[in-house]
């Protein structure tokens, strides 16, 4: 019997990784989760005079249906990868954009309101304070900029540079 000769290890590959440069998930707070626990348990105070089966079923249902809703509202990504913003079901090629500008909670609040304009792309969630602003330059599109909430700006707003610097793949 020979002894094994281990295989020698494979060479790093040249090619750039997909790995995102940004990646945040606006998921829901805890205390939307705290209010679903409430509506279960209303959903089985309804049922109470039917019995505990119709009530047990009351809660399950109420419950999943609620932590169903919260929890499509806070599954919205954004992303920065292979040369493209992607927020929500949005995929902007980071060549059509512009300046970023990272908001604090005040100014995301104003350009929420009364700064905001109809035909920007906005997705947005109260319960994140923070927010960038980024102006589409593409000249077919009418949409004048890109509106995300996030919790983290400054890193959005550098990986987004750092992405347009690469330049196009």
């Amino acid at each position: 019997m020979q002894p094994s000769v281990p295989s020698p290890s494979p060479a790093p590959s040249p090619a750039p990784s997909a790995a995102p440069r940004f990646d945040e998930r606006l998921s829901a707070p805890r205390s939307w989760w705290v209010i679903v626990g409430l509506l279960g348990l209303s959903g089985a105070l309804i049922m109470f005079p039917l019995g505990t089966v119709p009530m047990l079923g009351g809660l399950i249902a109420a419950a999943v249906i609620a932590g169903v809703v919260v929890s499509s509202y806070g599954s919205a990504r954004i992303r920065v990868v292979a040369g493209s913003l992607v927020a929500g079901d949005a995929r902007i090629p980071v060549a059509a954009l512009g300046a970023a500008e990272a908001l604090d909670a005040e100014e995301a609040r104003a350009w929420r309101m009364h700064k905001a304009d109809p035909r920007a792309f906005m997705l947005m969630r109260s319960y994140v304070p923070g927010a960038v602003r980024v102006e589409v330059t593409d000249p077919a599109d009418p949409t004048p900029y890109v509106y995300l909430s996030s919790r983290e700006p400054e890193a959005l707003v550098a990986a987004l540079e750092a992405e347009r610097a690469q330049g196009p793949r």
